[in-house]
């Protein structure tokens, strides 16, 4: 029987071919010995590109992503609790409804309009007839063609220009979020008994705020900044393509739409790792910030 031009045994020797499995063997067999790479953290050679194993391909991109989308993850986050915690401070000036109306729009927009309109406003529109304020090639890629790739400065210049975009765009779609959070649990500690008594003490709000706010308020936001964490791998795979960025998300969706189903796999699995171990880490940081958690459970 021939179908979409290749008989039934040309079909299963090449699928044999692509994932290196021996189709003859019983299904149990074959899904233990996948099983058994798996827990290598061998998937194969990708579909896309023949001979190149798919770990290798995670290696080569996976960095990029954690640079930029860590980044841009560790900006927001300190930026926005700092912000949110002084929001709660001062919740009786003019300007808290502004920046708070700032955070929740900013909270409500996706990541990858964000990305268009700083492409617009940086690399496509001509500011007083002197030209765009980026050329619109420096946006493109993770560093120019012509520098020669190492630990020195000009190499390490051109990667901060490129990525700079790209980083800014992930901190101002999550900034809001930690605006919002950290004003919200800190407005909530503010009116307990030991802040009243501090307060009483006649200590200055500064102290008050670290010493007495901050890990209480901290709390609830640990699990959400874990979350977050874990899925820096899985990158953003929109920004990326818009700023054609070569990191883990655009070769995750070159993937999708190619059909690499072991490269898909391998970023799956790594993904998943990640969110395992960030919300192991979460729970270690609550012991840390309130011990009273570790106290209750013995």
């Amino acid at each position: 029987m021939v179908q979409y031009g290749l008989t039934y045994e040309d079909a299963q020797m090449r699928a044999s071919f692509l994932f290196s499995m021996d189709l003859d063997k019983p299904l149990v067999s074959q899904y233990f010995e996948y099983l058994g790479k798996v827990v290598r953290l061998d998937f194969g050679d990708s579909l896309l590109s023949p001979g190149v194993p798919v770990m290798t391909i995670i290696a080569a991109r996976l960095p990029w992503t954690l640079f930029t989308v860590g980044t841009g993850l560790l900006l927001s986050f300190i930026v926005g609790v700092t912000i949110g915690a002084a929001m709660a401070f001062k919740r009786d000036k003019w300007y808290e409804p502004v920046i708070s109306g700032i955070a929740s729009f900013l909270s409500s927009v996706p990541d990858f309009l964000i990305a268009i309109t700083l492409l617009l406003i940086f690399g496509v529109i001509e500011w007083g007839g002197k030209g765009t304020l980026v050329p619109i090639f420096m946006l493109r890629g993770n560093y120019s063609m012509g520098v020669s790739p190492g630990w020195n400065l000009p190499f390490i210049k051109d990667i901060l220009l490129h990525a700079a975009l790209p980083v800014f765009t992930y901190m101002l779609s999550q900034i809001g979020i930690w605006v919002l959070l950290m004003k919200g649990c800190t407005t909530s500690c503010l009116n307990t008994d030991y802040v009243t008594v501090a307060k009483i003490r006649g200590l200055s709000s500064g102290r008050i705020l670290f010493s007495y706010i901050g890990r209480n308020a901290m709390l609830p936001i640990v699990t959400e900044f874990a979350m977050r964490l874990g899925f820096i791998v899985g990158g953003a795979l929109i920004v990326e393509q818009l700023f054609v960025y070569q990191g883990i998300g655009l070769e995750l969706l070159n993937a999708t739409n190619g059909r690499d189903y072991p490269l898909m796999q391998g970023v799956f699995l790594i993904m998943t790792i990640s969110i395992v171990v960030c919300n192991f880490l979460a729970e270690v940081f609550y012991v840390v910030l309130d011990p009273r958690i570790k106290v209750e459970g013995t």
